[in-house]
């Protein structure tokens, strides 16, 4: 009991402070799903074998394209404003999918990355030029992209495979739309990022309480 209470008073509270006291920065309780049931991986691999799924995970997805040495600084930004915060939640990743021929670019950062912390679920997926414009396609994003070349941005999919973001009325005289996260912008990792993470992780724990008491409720 004194457990859970801490966990609240340490996680959930400060999130629902900020959405109480947000004005303009984010005024979705919970974070609108842009597009539904993306597809799984198709048997995709890290460069040391593992095949990675994105069903029951929290996943921050990226498209780099083919010159990951020429994201490192987006990596790093990554690493320190976002991943650090979550590294210790089993059920979130970051999943950076990266064109075959870039093999030898990816052992590097991932060396680089393994001296900054334990990075036991930051995956850099290997996959075909082909497989990942289609896979990218298949999330219907404003932002059109050539995964040859890449992108800044990362998405945020939730356990069901929705892609999430903001969408709707911020206040009554502004509409918002985000479907993507820049990681050139530190800023936009510290605030925008970290708050719809905060959120997403929030409904699910929130939701497995609620599951627990109903199932106590009930003698189950």
């Amino acid at each position: 009991m004194k457990k859970n209470l801490v966990l609240f008073v340490l996680f959930i509270l400060p999130i629902v402070a900020y959405l109480f006291f947000a004005s303009g920065v984010n005024g979705f309780i919970k974070l609108p799903v842009l597009t539904p049931n993306v597809p799984e991986f198709n048997h995709w691999k890290t460069i040391d074998g593992k095949e990675i799924q994105l069903d029951s995970k929290i996943t921050i997805l990226g498209f780099p394209g083919e010159n990951v040495e020429l994201r490192k600084g987006n990596f790093f930004n990554l690493n320190q404003k976002i991943f650090k915060k979550y590294a210790e939640f089993k059920d979130f990743q970051i999943v950076i999918l990266v064109p075959f021929g870039s093999e030898e670019q990816v052992k590097v950062m991932t060396t680089k990355l393994a001296t900054l912390n334990n990075r036991s679920n930051w995956y850099f997926v290997m996959a075909s030029n082909d497989e990942i414009q289609l896979f990218y396609n298949q999330m219907k994003l404003q932002e059109k992209v050539n995964t040859t070349i890449g992108t800044t941005n990362v998405f945020i999919i939730d356990k069901e495979r929705n892609v999430r973001g903001r969408k709707g009325h911020v206040d009554k005289d502004d509409d918002e739309y985000r479907e993507g996260y820049n990681t050139s912008l530190v800023s936009e990792l510290h605030n925008e990022l970290n708050d719809d993470v905060k959120i997403v992780l929030a409904e699910y724990r929130l939701a497995l309480k609620k599951n627990s008491a109903n199932r106590k409720k009930y003698g189950l």
